[in-house]
């Protein structure tokens, strides 16, 4: 039986335009070349090797012919090694996203253009991609995950792996294994039962590792059953290299790593960041001491010479792809990616309202000729990525409001704030022009660098040109700003030490912020965000601004860094007279669209969410603006799943995720009906958080215990028997869909389906498997997704896709034998739109 489940009728195999040197001619050469050069190194030399040089890199050895090793962020993006817009990245939509668009072929040509954007700036590996379950919606994190389904997950993750190494680039699949949630990450034990860790939480890695053959593995902070995923022997070396075969490198997440002699028995290879981490000297003295052998030290350093030579950083090796795929165009892959991912899920009957149309259309796409009243402030500044280090600096981002002022005939379109997501002040943006000057205790200038916004995050050695830990003693934060409204705007510092704050010439603060209690040790550093003083300003003014921030090496930063903000807010008007304005508007306009999102505080990394509630008075503008107009549409701005109390009181809900760089061009695509909103949820999402059958991420004792077993998802939705806002797999598009036949088997799925629809649509074929009720044997899932097929067709178009069943869908983890048993018996096949909309169904004997 097929192990991916995931057919699609979009081949992802090796494509034209990709040459490699995977065969076993070049396989061999590259081994020959790394057994030669591990040969020729020291102890010392190879124990340095296996503890990075600083934040994003490890050691060259010039001896062998190896290159400095250089990683980065993220999923979305290849930031490169320094926090600087300098350098320009692509942002991609964020993960959920991609796995919306329950495509790998799709997610394999954006791991194709993130590659030769990792190419172009210099990157030999990419921190990527994230393939831990959305457990609890409360992760703070599961922007940047894929799914709650191991399936689905494996699937796109192989994808994109695939996508990325065609381009000769390594990848870290990560985080292994259990990090599905914040609280605590650094020190907490996830207590996971042998069947849930089996048949959940380490299928994806299995899957990515059989069908993709990643180049590298990052292990996780966290414990699992007691021990640190950095020293797991059972885990790393037992089922990831042992069973599954795994040939490549094994990376600590950032600090990690803690026990010199427990990370390399445990399998650890690389500790990072550096200069100082657990290997190294400590390596070498560990050795030389006997309490570890050198020939372990030698497996190690083995792995990453092989990453080397695959990737083309050892001379005499050659590479695994010796001529990239042809050139993509970023922003034009991006776009498509976005509309890809967007989930229609809500597309009611349009009501007149003065429209001109038909009152038996929906009320997307828009007809020509509509006018539209889009409100919330997200429209205006569009939130298109997820906080923490998933985060990259784009040369442009197109908002709601530029994409659809330029798709919407001239006076078309009004826009009004309506409401705030957020009442706190973040680092300075729109309207600011900034740089940094470093200064050493004498005042000296010691160098000057360029920031995106005003928040400095300079960790190890990423720092402007000439400028070094060492002698840093002061950081000026200088520019200006050009407001957008007239009014009082809030100025605030966010950061610990002694902050000078000027605005248009005169000192509004001088005093310094202390310690306070966040318990996630970056954000205790970063601090939170405090307003200094407020002042008044007129729109298109532009006034100079300085935040003069003195070092204090009295705060113990978690590595070397340099970490603070000029935080700004705008001038904050009575929130019921925006509501009133929004609603005025809408009242006027055909259709009235309302943009509502999440925030960096409420969605980021290091902390869970406490509630699904979109932040501000979103919920109040949006009851107020259906009211007024029933042809509301309602654009989620979101990573992962918020309540919307409103959801029968509008007429459409379109769910865009974090959708990148050229979020808004894609939304004004698919609002106009230029483009279909191609996705299908990854994730169940419920009414309201209570509804969820799983959402503890706080630990007790510092143990998080998955009592829930292998019940997470919609498998847990299905065991309590609720009935959730919108299911897993559920997404509406643009045309209607006839499932004419399924003819099944216990490998594949073959299912025949028709366009009804008179324009052309691409549908998610969705097949679960259903097991007959069996007494005396463990609890199953009611139903599990076994494989799925994104397919496209024109309008009266016929089309077919044999859809592989995984054989895991059939099996279970048998906690005894400590092996799967294959489960024989009767087994309902399900042909669906969604996992609530079956549309045909096949019973299936299996002895």
């Amino acid at each position: 039986m097929a192990e991916t489940g995931a057919g699609t009728s979009t081949s992802t195999g090796t494509e034209p335009g990709a040459s490699t040197g995977a065969g076993a001619a070049g396989e061999a050469a590259r081994e020959a070349a790394v057994e030669a050069a591990l040969g020729r190194l020291d102890l010392d030399a190879k124990a340095r090797l296996l503890g990075g040089r600083d934040m994003w890199s490890l050691h060259p050895l010039p001896e062998i012919g190896l290159a400095s090793l250089v990683m980065s962020d993220g999923p979305v993006g290849v930031r490169g090694v320094r926090w600087t817009a300098d350098d320009p990245s692509v942002a991609l939509p964020s993960p959920t996203a991609l796995a919306a668009a329950w495509d790998p072929a799709l997610a394999r040509r954006a791991g194709r253009l993130l590659a030769q954007e990792a190419r172009r700036k210099g990157v030999h590996v990419l921190l990527a991609p994230t393939v831990n379950l959305h457990r609890s919606p409360l992760g703070g994190r599961h922007f940047e995950a894929y799914s709650e389904d191991p399936l689905l997950t494996g699937a796109i993750g192989t994808g994109y792996v695939l996508g990325v190494q065609d381009g000769g680039v390594g990848t870290t699949v990560k985080h292994f294994v259990a990090n599905d949630a914040e609280t605590d990450r650094f020190t907490v034990d996830n207590r996971v039962a042998p069947r849930p860790l089996r048949e959940l939480y380490l299928a994806p890695f299995e899957a990515i590792v059989k069908n993709a053959r990643p180049w590298g593995i990052m292990t996780a902070y966290n414990q699992v059953n007691g021990v640190t995923m950095t020293e797991h022997h059972e885990l790393v070396n037992e089922v990831l290299r042992g069973e599954w075969g795994f040939d490549g490198f094994n990376v600590s997440d950032w600090m990690a790593a803690r026990s010199t002699a427990g990370a390399l028995r445990g399998g650890l290879d690389v500790a990072m960041p550096g200069p100082a981490t657990v290997y190294g000297e400590a390596l070498a003295a560990a050795v030389r001491a006997g309490e570890v052998a050198e020939s372990a030290v030698d497996t190690a350093v083995r792995r990453v010479l092989r990453l080397a030579a695959r990737v083309g950083a050892l001379e005499g090796a050659p590479p695994a792809v010796t001529a990239p795929p042809a050139p993509i165009d970023g922003a034009a892959l991006a776009r498509e990616l976005a509309h890809r991912g967007f989930v229609l899920l809500r597309n009611a009957v349009r009501k007149p309202a003065g429209s001109p149309v038909h009152a038996a259309n929906p009320v997307l796409p828009l007809t020509p000729g509509t006018t539209v009243a889009l409100s919330g402030a997200a429209a205006r500044d569009a939130r298109v990525l997820g906080g923490g280090s998933a985060q990259v600096f784009p040369d442009h981002v197109v908002s709601p409001l530029d994409g659809l002022a330029a798709a919407l005939p001239e006076g078309a379109l009004t826009y009004a704030v309506g409401a705030d997501p957020s009442d706190e002040p973040a680092p300075a943006d729109k309207g600011f022009a900034l740089r940094a000057r470093c200064r050493d205790a004498a005042g000296n200038l010691l160098g000057e660098g360029s920031l995106p916004t005003g928040q400095v995050q300079w960790i190890g050695g990423d720092l402007p040109d000439g400028v070094t830990h060492e002698a840093l003693a002061s950081v000026e934060v200088v520019g200006t700003f050009t407001p957008r409204e007239t009014g009082a705007h809030a100025f605030g510092t966010r950061g610990l030490g002694a902050f000078v704050l000027t605005v248009a010439g005169e000192t509004v603060f001088d005093g310094v912020q202390a310690m306070g209690s966040e318990t996630d040790p970056f954000e205790a550093f970063f601090g939170s965000p405090v307003v200094r003083a407020e002042v008044p300003l007129t729109a298109g003014e532009t006034v100079e601004v300085s935040l003069l921030h003195t070092l204090d090496k009295g705060f113990a930063a978690p590595l070397p860094a340099v970490a603070f903000s000029l935080v700004h807010l705008g001038p904050r008007r009575d929130p019921d007279e925006l509501i009133a304005e929004a609603v005025e508007a809408a009242r006027a306009a055909d259709t009235a669209v309302v943009v509502v999102a999440t925030t960096e505080r409420v969605e980021s990394e290091g902390f869970d969410r406490t509630d699904l509630a979109l932040p501000g008075r979103q919920d109040d503008l949006v009851r107020a603006v259906a009211a007024a107009n029933p042809n509301t549409v309602v654009v989620v701005n979101a990573g992962s799943p918020v309540e919307m109390p409103w959801r029968e009181d509008v007429a459409a809900i379109l769910l865009t995720w974090f959708p990148g760089q050229e979020g808004g061009a894609a939304l004004a695509d698919v609002l106009t009906g230029a483009e279909e909103p191609g996705g299908r949820l990854p994730t169940t999402w419920p009414a309201v958080l209570a509804d969820a059958p799983v959402t503890d991420v706080v630990p007790v004792d510092g143990e998080l215990d998955y009592a829930e077993g292998p019940f997470i998802g919609h498998r847990a939705w299905d065991r309590s028997g609720r009935t959730s806002a919108y299911a897993f797999g559920h997404g509406l598009g643009y045309t209607t869909w006839s499932y004419d036949s399924l003819v099944t088997g216990p490998e594949t799925a073959t299912v025949r389906i028709t366009n009804t629809g008179g324009r052309p649509g691409r549908e998610t074929v969705q097949v679960y498997l259903a097991p007959a009720p069996s007494s005396g044997a463990p609890e199953r899932p009611a139903r599990v997704l076994a494989g799925f097929a994104s397919v496209g067709a024109g309008p009266g178009e016929t089309v077919e896709t044999s859809i592989a069943l995984s054989r895991r869908a059939f099996e279970i983890w048998d906690e005894e034998k400590g092996d799967w048993t294959f489960v024989p018996g009767a087994y309902e096949v399900r042909a669906a739109h969604s996992l609530d909309d079956v549309r045909l169904t096949a019973v299936l004997e299996i002895d």
